[in-house]
C-alpha cells in the first residue's frame, strides 16, 4: 500500500470486498493508515478498496464521530434525502444522490467488538457511501447518462495527468 487513492477506472473499485474474519493488530494498523490517508486527502470517509485492498473495512470521520468499522451492514433505514456527494476516487466531481436519511448499522469496531450504530444526516450518508465502495458501487452509478459521459471524460483527463 503506497498511500495512493485509486480513481475511477481501477478495477478493484468495482469488486465486492472480502469480509474480515476478525479485527487484529494488522487490521488496527490498516484502520490507522486509512484514517491518515483520508485526512491527508481531505475526505470524510474511506473504504479499503479505495487504497487497493479487498477488505470490508471503512473509516468515517464527521463532527464528533470517528468510526473504524469492519464488515458494516445496514440493519434499518428510513427517510430519504437528495444531496450532492463527492468522492476521493472521483477528484473534483460531485453527483446528486438520494440516500436514506437515518440508518442503523452493525459492524466490528477496531477492538473486534460487534457494535450497533444509529446515524443520521451527513454521517448516515457517509457510511452508506463507504458501504457502496465495499460492494463495488460508485457515485457515477447514480448519475444520469449525460453526467456519466461528462464524468468519464473528466476522469480520463485526470488519469492522463497522473500518468504523465
Amino acid at each position: 500500500m503506497d498511500g495512493r487513492i485509486c480513481i475511477f477506472g481501477d478495477s478493484i473499485l468495482r469488486k465486492k470486498a472480502k469480509a474480515i474474519k476478525s479485527v487484529g493488530e494488522q487490521e488496527k494498523k490498516l484502520f490507522e493508515d486509512m484514517l491518515s490517508i483520508m485526512r491527508t486527502a481531505g475526505g470524510v470517509g474511506l473504504a479499503a478498496p479505495q487504497i487497493g485492498l479487498s477488505k470490508r473495512m471503512i473509516v468515517v470521520e464527521y463532527g464528533n464521530a470517528l468510526l473504524m468499522l469492519a464488515n458494516p451492514k445496514i440493519l434499518k433505514k428510513e427517510g430519504f434525502e437528495l444531496l450532492e456527494e463527492g468522492c476521493l476516487s472521483f477528484p473534483e466531481i460531485s453527483v446528486r444522490i438520494k440516500r436514506f436519511k437515518n440508518i442503523v448499522i452493525e459492524a466490528l469496531d477496531k477492538n473486534n467488538k460487534k457494535i450497533k450504530i444509529e446515524a443520521d444526516e451527513i454521517l448516515s450518508r457517509a457510511i452508506q457511501h463507504e458501504i457502496d465502495h465495499l460492494d463495488g458501487k460508485l457515485i457515477i452509478d447514480y448519475a444520469n447518462l449525460v453526467d456519466k459521459f461528462r464524468i468519464r471524460k473528466r476522469i480520463k483527463g485526470i488519469r492522463a495527468q497522473r500518468n504523465s
